[in-house]
């Protein structure tokens, strides 16, 4: 009788991971129209990182895809016995069956949707090219808080040293392994994408208890930051005050450690005021600046 249950509660588990992997993907993919509410459009870009296209981007895609699968592996090497079980006992009766049959038939509709929904947006998953992506975004004329940290060479930088030329200032730590580097890569694919006066890129970081300033030189390598790139850090105060007048919202997880945050690109123009910000996208991060 305990076997039964057991295996009973693994395929609740697996019905959960369904409904939570097909919840996602709804909030990720739903077509929705220009009267959506403000409060969905900014989940799903802090969630999926929303393309000008309306699809996640490469992010976004890798937790719509890797957040099922990594779910379903630590089901089955917690479980898999009790699973396997479990399934058994299910299809042993027609009304399993029929269930069963009803969940796999949503998951191929559901698959469907996905590749027509994809390929009705026009443009490729994993592509930022538009030929009209400044035209798709927001711009905004907003003062850019004052910033004043320590960057990788140990020398104090400030925003208003770049004062005359445009900026790129986003945030990551050291720890993340998954959205920060991605996030740090589109700055700099931007960077080198524009020719004529390329912007100078802040990172500044979210952790300053880890990031130290020591630690600065060693994570900068890691994300191959190049000479006009600047990793920024201090003491925990300062960093809390610099993300606190950027409005970075921000979560630590206290037993990992992990903080989870959006991804936020603010495109500072040379008159030193914000005049986009963007969750990512190295073409859409260079049309923003291209026209300031």
């Amino acid at each position: 009788m305990k076997g039964e249950h057991r295996a009973r509660a693994a395929v609740g588990a697996l019905a959960m991971i369904i409904a939570i992997t097909a919840s996602w993907w709804a909030l990720a993919l739903w077509p929705v129209g220009a009267d959506a509410p403000d409060w969905f459009l900014r989940t799903r870009d802090v969630c999926f990182g929303t393309r000008a296209n309306t699809l996640p981007d490469i992010a976004g895609w890798l937790v719509l895809i890797g957040q099922p699968i990594g779910m379903i592996a630590v089901l089955i090497a917690i479980a898999g016995v009790d699973l396997r079980a479990g399934l058994a006992l299910l299809t042993a009766r027609v009304a399993g069956q029929l269930a069963t049959g009803v969940v796999l038939a949503t998951i191929v509709a559901g698959l469907a949707a996905t590749v027509v929904r994809v390929r009705t947006a026009g443009v490729d998953v994993f592509a930022t090219r538009s030929s009209n992506l400044a035209a798709q975004l927001t711009r905004i004329n907003d003062a850019a808080p004052a910033v004043s940290l320590i960057d990788q060479s140990g020398r104090r930088l400030t925003l208003a040293s770049f004062r005359g030329r445009p900026v790129l200032v986003t945030f990551a730590f050291g720890h993340c392994a998954t959205v920060c580097p991605l996030v740090v890569a589109d700055v700099l694919a931007a960077q080198r994408l524009i020719e004529d006066q390329p912007p100078a890129v802040l990172v500044i970081t979210l952790d300053p208890w880890r990031d130290t300033p020591g630690r600065l030189p060693s994570i900068a390598e890691s994300w191959n930051l190049t000479a006009d790139a600047h990793l920024l850090s201090g003491s925990p105060d300062d960093v809390e005050r610099a993300l606190n007048a950027w409005r970075v919202p921000r979560t630590r997880n206290q037993k990992t450690g992990d903080i989870i945050h959006p991804r936020i690109v603010y495109v500072v123009g040379a008159d030193g005021r914000i005049s986009y910000v963007v969750s990512g996208g190295a073409e859409t991060i260079a049309a923003a600046v291209q026209a300031l």
